[in-house]
């Protein structure tokens, strides 16, 4: 005979197959329900298993592990050889007696600190929300190209890895990490490297990468050298540590070397701060006699270079130019980089490479920030790199991008030949855009923003000198290609309408 408890279990609940979370977790969480509810009381003894599976159709594993789980939260309590009895959790969160004046009439959590705090003017967030459908960013991947189902197999194989609980009790990362092998390996043969496993951290970003670097170098009042047009978010990051940033020209061979040694003097610099392959915002490339001269000042002068490679897995014409920490001799060079580009942007990951001295202090500030890092990820990385799985992603991946940028070309040809001016970027995902005749970037945004789309203040470049917008192509397809770039130029059209109005 059907008992009170099994009747009331039967017509309670209910779960769909179909669902992403698991059916013992279903039944689990309407049992914590029908609890919190005192439908079952407390000391209420519940069918055995067999019977469990009997009453709602399920396995019998399955059963087990519905009380497993509401064990494991405290719903229940299993006794062997007598049953499954329902508990009530003890309740963990004292309440806090009204004794101040005022407080019991409390109903909503402060807006304000009661206490002063330091606020950051230049680390202000430069993201902004749009909800039309067609946005221009400066140069990201495309999550459509990612490769989701084989992504779910790389992750489940690697959680299942025996090896990964043992990692994670380790207390100290060990001196030479497999992931670490794998990775000084991949840049010794993609970027002429000759390092070893301690040359390396990891990291979440590399903006994470160049904050603990400003950390290590940069003191009150340092002088921080970057390109006149330079990369947004490390000058926040040099404002935040302190640094006092003085920005040298450009031209279109990268940043102007001569400059630094006519402006400055010995030991008056700290760190000049340069991209590897393409200047951010202008994509250009700093030319191979600037790079030497720019290793042999570093030297001379004493100071360091911060060479940023963000966009090295994105080279569509001949070979990528080696970066300068591959030459450096006398240990100048704090090489930046990123790996997995062509993965879920979760799964990309940071990196530092730089002698052992700088890395060791570096990881003290890591171990702060970050000390175990995301294992998984560094588990499925390593098996990637070694059977060759990322160098093929990205050969693919280039393929699909460089026809991107080539239709990009076609269509500013058509619609913008006489209005504007740019240069076929070697590799990048991001074309920079002259504008000329000059119109407000700003109206021109508003404008835009009338006809679905967006473009963000962080891709727009206007001064006395500058009409320019970094426009990044790599997320959208050739259909939104065309559609963004008609779109731009109806914008375009209603500013100087409106200006000659």
């Amino acid at each position: 005979m059907n008992s009170p408890v099994n009747d009331l279990l039967k017509k309670l609940i209910h779960f769909e197959k179909s669902q992403v979370t698991a059916v013992y977790i279903q039944i689990a969480q309407q049992i914590i329900n029908a609890i919190q509810r005192s439908y079952l009381i407390e000391g209420t003894a519940l069918p055995g298993t067999r019977i469990l599976s009997d009453i709602l159709s399920i396995n019998r594993n399955t059963a087990v592990a519905v009380y497993e789980e509401l064990a494991s939260q405290g719903w229940v309590e299993i006794m062997p050889n007598k049953g499954t009895f329902v508990l009530m959790p003890e309740q963990k969160t004292a309440s806090i007696k009204a004794t101040s004046q005022g407080l019991e009439k409390l109903r909503d959590y402060p807006n304000t600190t009661g206490f002063p705090f330091q606020s950051s003017f230049n680390l202000a967030s430069t993201q902004e929300i749009s909800v039309t459908n067609y946005v221009i960013n400066d140069g990201q991947p495309d999550l459509r190209l990612h490769p989701t189902h084989q992504f779910s197999r790389w992750y489940s194989a690697s959680m299942k890895r025996a090896p990964l609980i043992s990692k994670w009790n380790q207390t100290n990362e060990q001196s030479a990490t497999t992931f670490n092998l794998h990775l000084s390996n991949y840049l010794n043969a993609t970027r002429g490297f000759h390092i070893k496993p301690q040359n390396i951290m990891s990291t979440r970003s590399t903006e994470m990468s160049l904050y603990i670097v400003s950390q290590l170098l940069i003191k009150q009042a340092n002088v921080v050298l970057v390109a006149d047009l330079s990369h947004y978010k490390s000058n926040m990051i040099f404002q935040q540590a302190g640094a006092n940033i003085i920005t040298i020209p450009v031209d279109e061979h990268g940043i102007d070397v001569d400059y630094i040694k006519t402006h400055f003097t010995k030991r008056s610099i700290r760190c000049v701060y340069v991209c590897a392959h393409r200047h951010y915002p202008t994509t250009v490339t700093l030319s191979a006699e600037r790079r030497l001269k720019l290793l042999q000042l570093a030297k001379a002068y004493q100071f360091a270079i911060i060479e940023d490679d963000f966009d090295y897995d994105f080279q569509f014409e001949g070979s990528a130019m080696l970066p300068m920490a591959s030459s450096d001799a006398h240990g100048v060079v704090i090489y930046l980089g990123k790996l997995g580009q062509s993965f879920f942007p979760s799964f990309q990951i940071g990196f530092v490479v730089a002698p052992e001295t700088i890395i060791n202090e570096a990881k003290n500030y890591l171990q702060i920030l970050d000390k175990q890092g995301d294992l998984i990820q560094k588990q499925m990385l390593s098996e990637l790199i070694s059977e060759g799985e990322i160098h093929r992603l990205i050969k693919k991946n280039i393929t699909v991008y460089k026809q991107r940028r080539d239709y990009l070309i076609e269509q500013l040809k058509e619609h913008f030949k006489s209005l504007a001016t740019w240069e076929l970027p070697a590799g990048g995902l991001a074309i920079w855009l002259r504008l000329e005749p000059r119109i407000s970037l700003v109206e021109l945004a508003k404008k835009a923003k009338e006809n679905d789309l967006f473009l963000p203040k962080t891709i727009l470049y206007q001064n006395k000198d500058i009409c320019a917008i970094r426009l990044g192509f790599g997320h959208l397809n050739e259909a939104d290609i065309g559609v963004v770039v008609q779109k731009l130029k109806i914008s375009y059209d209603a500013v100087v309408s409106q200006k000659g109005d």
